[in-house]
């Protein structure tokens, strides 16, 4: 009976210890995954292709790597032109009114 008992208990910290590892893999490996997020990374302007995470030169062409600039997204601003006379007549590109002719004027966003 203290045999199984002791079995047990060995079996139960032996599995404990396995998910403790594991969870302490898992995050080791997501904060090296928010690390990389904000690496500086460079490229070959000529192979877009071949990164790395420090300057060199590119192994297809001996070219130096340049930074990869991070863009920020900015919301685009669509265009809308409407007709003077008939402010229901819009479009998204310039042209000329079908009810009177005249040129479609770009409609002014209004701030916010």
């Amino acid at each position: 009976m203290k045999s199984v008992k002791m079995l047990m208990m060995a079996a139960l910290t032996i599995l404990s210890v396995t998910v403790v590892g594991q969870q302490a893999k898992s995050d080791s490996a997501k904060m090296s995954m928010h690390k990389m997020g904000q690496k500086t990374m460079y490229t070959c302007s000529m192979h877009p292709e071949v990164t790395s995470d420090k300057p060199g030169k590119c192994p297809k062409c001996g070219m130096d790597l340049v930074k990869v600039k991070k863009e920020k997204s900015k919301p685009m601003a669509m265009k809308m032109y409407s007709c003077s006379m008939h402010p229901e007549v819009t479009s998204d590109k310039p042209g000329k009114c079908p009810k009177c002719g005249m040129d479609l004027t770009e409609v002014k966003a209004k701030k916010q």
